[in-house]
């Protein structure tokens, strides 16, 4: 089992377990935590979850993480990972049911899908193409662009668009997966896309931290 520590934050936001088996799966072994001293001893974290934006954020405020992973994140810089909701939750805020503030690690806002052809539904649900920005890390190796599954009815519109790593088209184009120094972030699941999930994931832990491989 490889000794690096990864903590997957669990605050109430869906059902964590096959997030923790994608991992296992690769050699590394995965603590889906309740408690937020718990990352002090993890060298990677992962922020999941599915649901509405401000549900979310309540949970993390109320389960005393926000401070923790200030300070484990922001100030240690341990590479972070927001998968789905995780990633929304980094944006400055949300419109889903109101407006909702985020951890504003992200500068940007997390709106409705609107699609503009009666056709395309929303919840975007299923397989659709990410097409790569920044190869560099989570997507090193894995060519121009791939396809991943997604379940989502929210996107990230970030201030900075040189902060995109992947875009995907559902009627629009939306931003996929966002890059900022040690945080990274991406819409869709890579733990339910098959092979090329679980390559995401492994570029994760090797290619991020202070001892990488």
């Amino acid at each position: 089992m490889n000794q690096k520590k990864l903590a997957i934050i669990d605050y109430g936001m869906g059902n964590l377990r096959s997030v923790a088996n994608a991992f296992l799966a690769l050699n590394y072994q995965a603590v889906v935590t309740k408690n937020p001293e718990d990352l002090r001893q993890a060298t990677h974290i992962i922020l999941p979850g599915v649901g509405a934006f401000g549900d979310g954020m309540q949970n993390l405020l109320s389960g005393g993480w926000v401070k923790v992973l200030e300070e484990e994140v922001r100030e240690k810089n341990k590479p972070f990972l927001g998968i789905c909701l995780g990633m929304q939750l980094l944006a400055t805020a949300g419109t889903e049911h109101g407006y909702h503030k985020g951890l504003d690690w992200i500068k940007g806002m997390v709106k409705y899908l609107e699609v503009n052809e009666i056709s395309i539904r929303v919840p975007h649900i299923g397989w659709n193409e990410v097409r790569f920005f920044n190869k560099d890390c989570l997507y090193s190796g894995l060519g121009d662009s791939q396809v991943f599954y997604f379940v989502h009815s929210y996107v990230f519109h970030p201030e900075d668009n040189k902060l995109i790593s992947g875009v995907t088209s559902h009627g629009v184009d939306f931003v996929s997966s966002l890059e900022a120094g040690n945080i990274y972030a991406v819409q869709f699941h890579p733990e339910k896309s098959q092979t090329i999930g679980l390559e995401v994931l492994k570029n994760f832990m090797t290619k991020t931290g202070k001892n990488n491989a």
